[in-house]
């Protein structure tokens, strides 16, 4: 077993299974950020000229369309100040689209009705078939792989990409950035978008048909969507001076939008499995990676950054009410849900996946120089 090692200039440590160290204790994502980003990086500078230009591209795509753009808008703080981008900065007419997977809570949906609301936006609500759902996340558990969240977030992306081919609208805006996400989680843990190992999982442990659960797998929306369909996925935070604490603040006096404890804490679901789940079951806190894009960025020291991983991801007793509300509307019990969670741990390399695939794909767009993003895989 690999001796426990944390960055001596972040918090990443040997959770992540492929991390390594130089000479200094500095990790290869620290090293990967020095050197790739940070050069090319101006986080203090606004580039409003380049955002026009395609703001300028985004609305003679959509000329004599209802909208320009679609994007999709959880109430989290990255989609919702990418949304007010999108409306006030870049004057685009911008589709919201929300797909409901049966977990957000209240503070979510206050959170979108508030900046919809306040930025007078259409909004469409894809709701998902709520036994699809909840059999296909049981699935992932009973195949006691790390990345539960997978069927959630699919649906999400795949209701976003499908709905945007199927009525023509070329732009899709997204809230990923560099500001807080040049710091990915070891993809060993949370392994997305690999349509091939759902279908397996499923296959192996579930029950209900998927028959109308959103699909959208790496060859069609990277390769179809993209070259033949003529998609495009945007991504205004990067063009913008993108400190978050100001943003939620922003937020909060212009539109009343209210902050949620930690990264993806606006759904109870996401909040049981990185604040649980991760941590119990594979021993990896998701709040390290946050708060080493935060450090590495700036807006954090390491120190504050250690403190805030001394105390438990969320409150005890929330967990507990949220593993048996989880467990319960999964359709099983408490105790149940515990035998299935304490089962071995299994890897994505358990079934059949896409991981060729995916290694081809960061390997061409490091390559051509799309990805800068210290990616492993």
């Amino acid at each position: 077993m690999k001796k426990y090692q944390i960055c001596t200039q972040c918090v990443m440590d040997t959770s992540d299974s492929k991390i390594t160290f130089d000479s200094r204790g500095v990790c290869d994502h620290c090293r990967n950020y020095e050197k790739n980003i940070k050069p090319y990086w101006k986080p203090q500078e606004n580039r409003f000229d380049e955002l026009e230009e395609l703001a300028k591209k985004i609305r003679k795509a959509g000329k004599g369309h209802d909208y320009d753009c679609i994007l999709g808008l959880s109430g989290g703080a990255d989609s919702s100040y990418m949304a007010y981008i999108a409306k006030e900065v870049m004057h685009l007419r911008p589709l919201v689209l929300v797909v409901d997977t049966g977990w957000n809570l209240n503070v979510a949906v206050e959170n979108i009705e508030k900046i919809v609301k306040g930025l007078d936006l259409d909004m469409y609500t894809e709701v998902v078939n709520w036994k699809e759902m909840a059999d296909l996340q049981l699935s992932y558990f009973k195949a006691s792989i790390s990345s539960c969240d997978q069927p959630q977030d699919h649906a999400i992306f795949a209701g976003l990409y499908n709905y945007a081919v199927k009525h023509h609208i070329k732009y899709v805006l997204t809230g990923s950035n560099n500001s807080t996400e040049f710091v990915r989680p070891p993809v060993g843990i949370l392994y997305m978008n690999d349509l091939t190992m759902m279908k397996d999982i499923h296959r192996k442990y579930g029950r209900v048909p998927l028959r109308t659960f959103p699909m959208c797998g790496m060859v069609k929306y990277r390769v179809a969507y993209r070259y033949i369909n003529g998609m495009r996925r945007v991504y205004p935070l990067d063009y913008v001076v993108y400190d978050k604490e100001k943003a939620q603040q922003f937020l909060h006096e212009k539109y009343g939008w209210t902050k949620y404890e930690n990264k993806h804490y606006e759904n109870v679901f996401t909040r049981f499995f990185e604040g649980y789940y991760l941590p119990h079951k594979f021993g990896y806190d998701t709040r390290r990676n946050v708060l080493s894009n935060q450090i590495l960025a700036g807006t954090i020291t390491r120190e504050e950054a250690l403190e805030i991983l001394e105390q438990p991801p969320y409150d005890p007793d929330q967990m507990a009410q949220d593993k048996e509300y989880v467990a319960k509307k999964m359709g099983i019990t408490e105790k149940e849900f515990d035998k299935i969670i304490a089962k071995p741990n299994k890897h994505p390399e358990d079934y059949k996946n896409e991981m060729w695939m995916i290694r081809a794909g960061v390997a061409v767009s490091k390559l051509l120089g799309m990805e800068k993003r210290n990616l492993r895989v």
